[in-house]
């Protein structure tokens, strides 16, 4: 005789509890038509104006990168409120570029020049 089968979830049926709201902990935001935000935390973020990004591609030494992975780490550990390592870099070349901006009392154009 076969066994009683089982009584197995309907895991695509309407239901009153969001798997992702539960795990998470955010209600789901719904985005254009209709549908859920891909990012379940989006509403929790200030609006800010988004920039356009791009992934760039360059090399460095192992010693800078080292380096600047040792103090992204440390100033998350000092409770600096830095979002990743892309915000911390984006951050300093933008301030190694309006250094360069200073024409010839730059620093970083007198090292590029040594």
């Amino acid at each position: 005789m076969a066994a009683s089968k089982k009584n197995t979830p309907d895991f695509f049926a309407e239901s009153p509890l969001d798997p992702v709201e539960s795990a998470t902990g955010y209600p789901r935001r719904q985005g254009r038509e209709g549908r859920p935000n891909s990012s379940a935390i989006a509403h929790t973020k200030k609006p800010t104006k988004a920039a356009a990004k791009k992934k760039a591609g360059f090399y460095l030494s192992t010693d800078i990168l080292n380096r600047f992975t040792l103090k992204f780490h440390e100033l998350k550990l000092a409770g600096v409120a830095v979002d990743n390592k892309s915000t911390l870099l984006e951050l300093a070349l933008c301030y190694a570029l309006d250094d360069l901006d200073k024409g010839s009392q730059s620093r970083v154009l007198k090292k590029l020049l040594d």
